[in-house]
């Protein structure tokens, strides 16, 4: 019998791509929360018992990032004790896990690409239980367990930044989007790729990093988005995208100032070249004009 690779959170944008990525002669089992609620133990344990996956990608978060300060017990039983649940039936079963991850587990800057092994320090709670679910996924199964972080996820499907600054351009005669905050916007088909690469090497184990090539301000990224999208008809017309301060827009939850990730290790782990932010951009903005 073919061992299924099961993927949680398969409504959001990543469980959307990933599925749509399968390369050909795998057997994949997608469960969102109306097919198993990851927070209840028994029944994690028996639909893994029943269905012994061979590998099991954990793309289900808690990800409503200011959200998460007024509900950080819903975050933790989303973020780390459903991770550990998972974790412990693959442990029980042997099973494989990639447990997906993020840049808000990184504190300040460094003054480069943050590295798998630099010392993290989350200032939201977004950011702590994402890392403290880390750590119970590579505590509950060492060598057969792979952190994968990664960073301004977007995607055709789903709600992301650039579905929103789409809808904000269409609706207001001005934009204003916070220049003081750096990282990599990330296509979520990008990151499915890269994952079904680490699905296909069960030797890799530890923590990686991935997302698009080059770096950008949150202010880059919505000039870009406006620019491509008024090249392929998605926008009757320009509106001026003006630069603020995080300071301007305060937030209950703490971004990270800046979160570029080094992905070095990444492509000498798997072989995958990541393209550039802005080409990744343009192949998403495609998929939504031809729909």
């Amino acid at each position: 019998m073919i061992r299924p690779v099961m993927i949680t959170g398969a409504e959001g944008q990543l469980g959307f791509e990933l599925q749509r990525t399968v390369p050909d002669g795998t057997s994949v089992l997608a469960v969102d929360i109306e097919q198993l609620d990851l927070t209840a133990p028994d029944a994690v344990e028996a639909f893994v018992a029943a269905h012994r996956p061979s590998v099991m990608i954990n793309g289900a978060a808690y990800t409503a990032v200011d959200r998460a300060e007024e509900q950080p017990a819903l975050a933790r039983a989303v973020n780390v004790t459903a991770a550990a649940t998972l974790a412990q039936s693959a442990a029980r079963h042997g099973a494989r896990m990639i447990q997906i991850s993020t840049d808000f587990v990184f504190g300040g800057g460094v003054g480069r690409p943050w590295r798998p092994d630099d010392e993290t320090a989350p200032a939201s709670v977004y950011g702590i239980t994402k890392r403290d679910g880390e750590r119970a996924v590579l505590d509950a199964l060492g060598a057969r367990a792979l952190v994968i972080r990664t960073a301004w996820l977007y995607s055709s499907h789903g709600g992301n930044f650039v579905k929103t600054m789409l809808r904000l351009m269409r609706d207001r005669e001005e934009v204003h989007v916070i220049a003081d905050q750096i990282g990599t916007p990330t296509w979520a088909n990008s990151l499915a790729r890269t994952i079904w690469a680490a699905v296909a090497r069960p030797h890799v184990a530890g923590i990686l990093h991935w997302t698009d090539a080059g770096v950008a301000s949150w202010y880059d990224f919505a000039v870009a988005i406006q620019d491509e999208a008024l090249a392929l008809g998605l926008l009757p017309r320009a509106v001026p995208v003006s630069a603020i301060t995080t300071a301007e827009y305060p937030t209950p939850a703490r971004r990270p100032s800046f979160s570029v990730l080094d992905k070095t290790g990444t492509t000498q782990a798997l072989g995958e070249v990541p393209m550039h932010w802005r080409a990744n951009l343009r192949q998403m903005l495609r998929e939504v004009a031809d729909a």
